[in-house]
């Protein structure tokens, strides 16, 4: 996905059950469709092992109208080029305010199932922050704290390229789940670029996982650190994110960070 210790620097598989935003940017249904997820497995999942999928969520023609506006500079506040940085291999872009319709209703769609588990989540850490139940409030105080850049984007990568792990912080307020969407078919219009988590717990080795998505499945993931069950209760975990190199093809994925940026 985007930055976060990294920063900001300076033949289609039709899915049935999932219909299409209608021509225009419409977002009629989406709502609906984020909360047939099955949300109880879903934050058993988050829970259980700091992650979750569900879907499909975006119809294919969904992906393809997100992949096609990646070339339009209008859509985007701002493009990175991963190797400048030592990154990883590939690009990605930052949408602009105003958001595109489906991608502002999907944030806000997602941001309300999830805010009672980050709420649970900070509790069992014994953290002070708690979360209010809509994105509008939260992007508020993000905004009074100096935190006012978009964070959603498309992430673009060709044969070669790839993301080193990391963790999508960009200021000291965050929320502590984000989601990813991928746009392309693994298989068909790419090989290799699997989605990788690495979890750490004190005086414990790595634990990395691999997992596997098609297109239009929605991902859940923790940005930071999650509650997890010790031997002796809750001990926290911290994760970092990131994709293996692509075999061939082109990846597209959006992701979609639910705090601000500074």
């Amino acid at each position: 996905m985007g930055r976060a210790a990294q920063g900001e620097a300076a033949a289609p598989r039709k899915d049935a059950g999932v219909k299409a935003a209608a021509p225009g940017g419409t977002t009629r249904g989406l709502a609906e469709r984020v909360g047939a997820l099955g949300w109880s497995d879903m934050a058993a999942q988050l829970d259980a092992r700091g992650y979750a999928q569900g879907g499909p969520l975006l119809s294919d023609d969904e992906c393809a109208q997100l992949i096609a506006q990646y070339g339009d500079d209008g859509v985007f506040r701002s493009r990175i080029v991963m190797e400048r940085h030592n990154f990883g291999v590939g690009e990605y872009a930052y949408y602009a305010e105003p958001l595109p319709a489906l991608v502002a209703a999907l944030r806000e769609a997602l941001y309300e199932r999830l805010a009672p588990v980050a709420n649970r989540w900070t509790e069992a850490l014994a953290r002070p922050e708690r979360y209010p139940p809509r994105l509008p409030e939260f992007l508020a105080r993000c905004h009074r704290a100096g935190q006012t850049r978009p964070t959603p984007l498309l992430l673009h990568y060709r044969a070669g390229g790839f993301n080193c792990l990391h963790r999508d912080l960009y200021g000291e307020l965050r929320f502590p789940l984000q989601a990813m969407v991928l746009l392309s078919q693994p298989g068909a219009d790419f090989e290799g670029g699997e989605f990788l988590l690495v979890e750490n717990r004190a005086r414990q080795q790595s634990r990395a996982v691999v997992v596997h998505a098609r297109r239009g499945e929605l991902l859940l993931f923790a940005v930071d650190e999650r509650p997890a069950q010790g031997r002796r209760g809750v001990v926290r975990a911290s994760l970092r994110h990131g994709v293996s190199p692509v075999h061939a093809g082109e990846r597209y994925a959006m992701g979609l960070i639910f705090h601000d940026a500074s």
